[in-house]
């Protein structure tokens, strides 16, 4: 039976550890997966990861490391040590650093799931080729999740846009966790490769991640509710 609340990450995109926390209390059992990303780690560091493991929920560490393979070996280490049931590394950083970051967690916890960022969902086509990436941001997913997948990542992470293709090409036997879900109707702020919470599950999005739409909501429990629907929908639930 598909239970959409174990595919549902809330992202926790705020500045203080009290406001996390109001947010994890508000939404009760409609999530249990939290991610903690640069803003929220900068603004509390690891102590709110430690709480948040405490109380019993899962921790997506969004930090995309990157950067020599020692450093985030090191990271990654430190990171698994927390709790953390996944966490992000760039795949543009390269074979050598994602594989480092694969071995660093099977040493502390296997069951860690390292994710393979390929391209921001803030960028479209034009953003690429300004960084020196010739063709469609379709081809850099496909490049860079192949690469990961080859050096031991579990998984990868993108707009559910390259998510059905990146099934059909690399199989079906690893994680797509797909940011940038907007439920139908709102606001997309900064993404640019948007797609609803049914679109992503019928593509074959493993995890959703959703922030503002659940955070910012006058009554985040509600607004999950909703979202968890719209999830449900599409697997006919």
């Amino acid at each position: 039976m598909f239970d959409p609340r174990q595919h549902l990450i809330v992202a926790l995109d705020v500045s203080s550890a009290a406001a996390a926390k109001e947010i994890v209390a508000a939404l009760g059992d409609c999530a249990s997966t939290f991610k903690v990303g640069l803003q929220l780690y900068t603004a509390a560091g690891p102590q709110i990861v430690r709480d948040l493991v405490g109380t019993g929920h899962k921790v997506f560490l969004d930090l995309k490391y990157h950067d020599i393979p020692n450093t985030v070996a090191a990271a990654v280490r430190e990171a698994a040590q927390l709790g953390v049931g996944m966490l992000t590394v760039h795949g543009a950083a390269g074979g050598k650093v994602l594989r480092a970051a694969v071995e660093a967690a099977r040493k502390v916890n296997p069951d860690l799931l390292v994710l393979a960022v390929t391209v921001l969902t803030s960028m479209d086509d034009r953003d690429l080729e300004k960084v020196g990436v010739r063709g469609r941001v379709l081809d850099q997913v496909l490049r860079l999740g192949a690469l990961a997948l080859s050096d031991g990542c579990d998984g990868l992470v993108t707009s559910a846009r390259e998510t059905a293709e990146l099934r059909s090409e690399l199989g079906g036997d690893f994680v797509i966790v797909n940011p940038g879900v907007r439920p139908v109707g709102s606001d997309h702020g900064d993404q640019a490769r948007v797609v609803t919470p049914a679109e992503a599950i019928a593509a074959g999005a493993s995890y959703i991640v959703v922030g503002r739409p659940i955070t910012a909501a006058p009554d985040p429990a509600a607004a999950a509710k909703t979202i968890l629907e719209q999830m449900s929908l599409a697997v006919g639930v």
